[in-house]
């Protein structure tokens, strides 16, 4: 099957398709399996049973198009006959087996790292995922994307700087594969040469030391696992004489070839959610699937897929060639910065660490100036806005965005002295003292343990409740025009945000518990050279490692009594607390000991009785102090949980199950 399916032309209040429009750049669609039932065929409420399709899907975009222009490096992508650029990607989509008892919606869910699943709904609405990151080594497992290299005219490499940090390497270890720095996933770059004076590794082996040059001939893109040093050439390894310090940091930087076009990801998503929504056929007759039955279409991302959504937006990808909105609604969650994918180059699986692109580009929802990196007025919505083609946004975070993920800015922006206001578009909630996407939840009095690698027992405050709530208020604003609850963050103007120290917010001083100093992940202004696009996170890296300019000012949210945060959108558990929550963690050992555990939050579990409080000196009262009784404490849950359901940050039947586990808990209970 293979072709090309016309788009219309007309405007988006008729929707048509006609032989002849507009040129659609998904040519070809192959359903290759087909579940029917699926699920073990079970039922989702009034929407019954799910089946699912997945398979690959085929498109090429016109590099001369003002849409797909702004893809980096899409005019050095080879083209076809036609001068298109070709691509092709994975998709899975979940819908009713009876589409009668569809809510018209397609709910999009942007793959975080090619995972992620077809789901059924009880509301009916279409779930569907699709491959964008090309930078993955393609898997039966995984949502893929087959991205063109881009190369000179004459078929000679582009070339360009890259920089991998290596850290946390295990003992005895004399080979690392390029590439698998947790998140990153270099799989494409590979050096131009081997030779290795003309790279460059340093090796340092605390944060406050200076980094050492490692010798050239100490050290070769190279297997040593069977055969010692030097070993044998691979341009996909690093060696080092003697191997590696498991404790040091090791920074690489070499410059590499051949760079995949990756900003085509936007492109495919953009052109499968429209086929989707208003396509009727591929070239030779293939039908869309989903062909007259899409009213809505929505996209939700979390962590790295949230950040594609903001720069899917920003970069003008929202409207199709034809014109047209592709997302009438939108849900970024935990996502705080811009995704590093529209570069030479470029890292798409970065998460904040060191050295990587990320908060360079615009990061408000309203226009802002930049004054402090001598940026000119922008936002993130300027683009749609341009085109009527901007869709209801909810921005959801909490805590841990703000100690690692750099929040701050998207707030107070870089000088952090004022709120920047929302569009009438945006909502904002902010979950207050949450770990990377929320904790498991659960009504207990036993600790979590830590995270692997931090000190703290883990985060088990919940966001997923919370969200429930909010996707169905989502939904309900796009296609019934219900207003959502009221924007619930933390704001300067309410004196809600400080500088991240103990005396800023107003920690504690609970026994035995590190201090929340020198935890927060800076804000580096970071100097990529002068070819480097900062507001749009587009063009070419010229300088790694890059300087840094600036250290930017970051807030984070004050503390109660307990050390809770304060403000925002808390869980029930949050609100009938059993211990402080906090959007941070503490590193046990390795390069980065005492520093922020990365995307791990913590927990300091309240004391069970007041003797047991005293004798420690904790200054928080115990459980028994709060709330007297087990029966008290689900009677406390019970209140919590119907005023959230009464202000639409709770279903009913969530807050029914939260009841029934507080009410089987171990909280104050009598013991037989």
């Amino acid at each position: 099957m293979s072709g090309m399916l016309n788009r219309t032309g007309l405007a988006a209040t008729v929707i048509l398709i006609c032989a002849g429009c507009l040129q659609a750049r998904v040519t070809r669609i192959v359903v290759e399996h087909r579940e029917s039932p699926a699920f073990g065929g079970q039922a989702f409420g009034k929407a019954g049973q799910y089946e699912v399709l997945s398979g690959h899907f085929f498109g090429e975009i016109d590099p001369k198009d003002p849409h797909n222009s702004i893809i980096m490096d899409i005019q050095f992508a080879p083209r076809n006959a036609r001068g298109m650029v070709e691509y092709s990607a994975t998709f899975a989509l979940s819908k009713p087996i009876d589409m009668s008892k569809s809510n018209g919606v397609l709910y999009y869910s942007v793959s975080n790292r090619g995972r992620g699943a077809p789901v059924g709904s009880e509301d009916g609405r279409i779930n569907l995922l699709s491959g964008w990151q090309g930078d993955l080594p393609q898997r039966s497992n995984a949502q893929t994307i087959v991205a063109p290299v881009a190369r000179k005219s004459d078929g000679s490499p582009l070339t360009g700087p890259v920089l991998e940090r290596l850290i946390d390497i295990p003992p005895n270890t004399t080979t690392v594969d390029l590439g698998t720095t947790p998140y990153v996933g270099l799989t494409y770059q590979r050096p131009l040469t081997l030779d290795t004076a003309k790279a460059s590794l340093t090796r340092r082996t605390s944060q406050n030391a200076p980094a050492a040059a490692v010798p050239s001939g100490d050290w070769a893109f190279a297997d040593c696992t069977a055969k010692p040093f030097p070993g044998t050439p691979d341009p996909g390894k690093l060696c080092v004489k003697g191997g590696f310090d498991p404790s040091s940091e090791y920074v690489l930087v070499f410059t590499a070839k051949d760079p995949l076009v990756l900003g085509i990801g936007f492109a495919a998503t953009r052109d499968l959610n429209s086929f989707l929504r208003y396509g009727a056929k591929d070239d030779i007759g293939t039908p869309n699937p989903l062909a007259g039955q899409l009213k809505w279409a929505i996209s939700r991302g979390d962590s790295q897929s949230g950040n594609f959504i903001r720069s899917y937006i920003h970069l003008g990808f929202n409207q199709d060639e034809g014109g047209r909105m592709v997302w009438d609604g939108a849900n970024p969650h935990i996502a705080a910065r811009q995704l590093a994918l529209n570069f030479r180059f470029a890292v798409a699986g970065g998460y904040a660490a060191g050295y990587q692109p990320g908060s360079e580009g615009v990061l408000w929802w309203s226009d802002y100036q930049d004054r402090v990196r001598s940026r000119p007025t922008a936002g993130l919505l300027d683009r749609c806005r341009a085109t009527n083609t901007c869709p209801k946004i909810f921005d959801t975070f909490g805590a841990l965005e703000f100690w690692f993920l750099r929040e701050s800015p998207d707030l107070v922006g870089t000088d952090a002295k004022s709120d920047i206001p929302l569009p009438p578009n945006v909502r904002r909630y902010f979950f207050p003292g949450t770990t990377h996407g929320g904790g498991r939840g659960g009504f207990s009095t036993a600790a979590p343990r830590p995270p692997n690698g931090c000190v703290l027992p883990a985060n088990p405050n919940p966001e997923s409740d919370t969200m429930r709530a909010l996707t169905a208020a989502l939904i309900e604003w796009v296609t019934k025009g219900t207003e959502p609850p009221p924007s619930r963050y933390p704001r300067l103007d309410q004196r809600q945000l400080a500088p991240a120290t103990k005396a800023g917010i107003g920690f504690p001083d609970i026994p035995g518990a590190p201090l929340p100093e020198g935890l927060v992940n800076p804000v580096f202004d970071y100097d990529f050279g002068p070819d480097f696009n900062y507001n749009d996170q587009s063009g070419l890296i010229t300088k790694q490692p890059p300087a840094v300019r600036h250290v930017l000012p970051t807030l984070v949210p004050k503390v109660d009594a307990d050390g809770n945060d304060v403000g925002g959108v808390p869980s029930v558990l949050r609100q009938v607390p059993l211990g402080t929550y906090v959007g941070w963690n503490v590193t046990a050992a390795g390069f980065d000991k005492g520093k922020i555990c990365t995307l791990n939050g913590g927990y300091l579990p309240f004391a069970k009785t007041k003797a047991e409080r005293a004798a420690s000196g904790d200054p928080r009262p115990s459980l028994e102090e709060r709330y007297g009784s087990h029966k008290a404490y689900v009677d406390a849950v019970k209140a919590a949980a119907d005023k959230a359901v009464a202000e639409r940050f709770l279903l009913r039947a969530d807050a029914d199950r939260l009841v029934a586990e507080a009410a089987a808990s171990d909280v104050l209970a009598e013991r037989p």
